[in-house]
């Protein structure tokens, strides 16, 4: 084993666990990046090896989505369905209810961090300006998208990543992991209205209500991207390669009269795509040493198998939260069988619901609540833990009483 590569690599998981590296202005895809370069310049991988290490049809499903979900925004689409669900606020907990449940569905067919990053902003406001308290809702909406993008191939990046590797079906995709998602969105609900029973309608004093803006509802664009997203989702089912599908059906939408190209790109999530690219890089680096395959054999001699399902969906749910999902997706998809689909699919499950637990487990979390702090709204971790530590439990018993039963 080259003792530098594992070194490198060391580092740079250390550094997206950490967040950053101290002393300098580096975040989890800068630290990623870095890491890839170093994997080259050791001379572990060739530039040609660097290159097709990266799984470009992951890399296409995710570009192809985040185009469809820049149409949406660009069009008004979230914040019109969020400001639709505000004529409920009269009735704190069947708002709740109503939130939670628009979140997880729109999650499991868009990405999660974007419905967050669209309704936050309204639902905040209109929580405030009701004389609601926003935090049972806003952590209500961040756990519903976390738990809603479990159900489904195209919910989150590391589902994707999943559905790419483990050449998995759409369709069996969804009926594995939607019946313990949507029992999670349920016990989620049922959680969250205990512990915050009474107080629904208590609003906190924040530091400030500024104005807020958001796209104008287009009903044309959002028609044309419903239309997209409804081909698209029947191109799943189909023999088609979900990348194929996926960035013609972004060709489509980028060829439009009134919304600019610059102005759709301008919503890709170009950070996430290059973490993807160097935790690619970087993976593949790990694999020349040998090091998946000797952990392997280290790990079946005292008896423990990570193609174990219970034993795969705790190491899931910790990683996650140690070094964030998909960092702990990809380096857990080396240990897995690619013809036992179950394996795979527990592992969706756990990488996702682990993202509930903690305030920096999920993207969607560190959104949301970044989002609200600037309509002086704070949810710190103890606050964000209270809820998300016993709605992550709930979720694994659930996602383990369905591995006993379908697994």
């Amino acid at each position: 084993m080259n003792p530098v590569v594992l070194a490198v690599a060391a580092v740079t998981y250390a550094g997206i666990a950490i967040g950053g590296i101290p002393g300098l202005a580096l975040d989890r895809t800068a630290i990623a990046l870095i890491g890839a370069i170093c994997m080259i310049a050791t001379g572990e991988l060739s530039t040609h090896d660097a290159v097709m290490s990266i799984d470009v049809p992951t890399i296409l499903l995710l570009y192809g989505l985040m185009v469809l979900s820049s149409q949406f925004r660009l069009g008004g689409f979230y914040t019109q369905v969020a400001l639709r669900l505000t004529s409920l606020l009269q009735r704190p907990r069947t708002f709740l209810l109503a939130v939670m449940a628009a979140s997880a569905l729109l999650s499991a067919v868009l990405m999660n961090d974007i419905v967050c990053l669209a309704f936050t902003p309204v639902l905040t406001v209109s929580v405030l300006s009701a004389g609601l308290n926003p935090v049972p809702f806003l952590i209500g909406l961040a756990a519903a998208s976390n738990i809603g993008s479990a159900a489904t191939i195209i919910g989150n990046p590391q589902n994707m990543l999943i559905g790419q590797l483990g050449m998995l079906h759409f369709g069996r995709f969804l009926l594995w992991c939607g019946p313990p998602s949507t029992l999670a969105l349920a016990a989620a609900y049922l959680v969250i209205g205990r512990i915050y029973r009474g107080d629904l309608a208590k609003t906190p004093s924040p530091a400030g209500r500024p104005d807020a803006s958001w796209p104008a509802f287009d009903r044309h664009q959002s028609m044309k991207g419903i239309a997209a997203t409804a081909v698209l989702i029947g191109l799943f089912f189909t023999s088609v390669p979900r990348e194929i599908s996926a960035i013609c059906v972004a060709g489509v939408l980028l060829c439009s009269r009134s919304m600019h190209t610059r102005s759709i790109l301008g919503l890709v999530d170009w950070h996430l795509l290059t973490l993807f690219c160097g935790l690619f890089i970087v993976v593949k680096g790990v694999e020349t040493t040998g090091l998946p395959l000797v952990a392997v054999d280290f790990l079946a001699r005292r008896g423990i198998d990570l193609r174990n399902l219970y034993l795969l969906t705790l190491v899931s749910g910790g990683l996650s939260n140690l070094v964030s999902n998909v960092p702990a997706t990809m380096l857990l998809t080396k240990f897995l069988d690619p013809s036992q689909h179950p394996q795979w699919y527990a592992l969706a499950l756990s990488s996702t619901f682990a993202g509930n637990l903690i305030t920096i487990g999920s993207i969607a979390n560190l959104i949301t609540f970044e989002q609200a702090k600037t309509f002086g709204v704070e949810i710190g971790f103890r606050e964000h833990a209270r809820a998300g530590i016993p709605v992550t439990v709930a979720s694994f018993v659930i996602a383990a009483g369905w591995i006993a039963l379908a697994g």
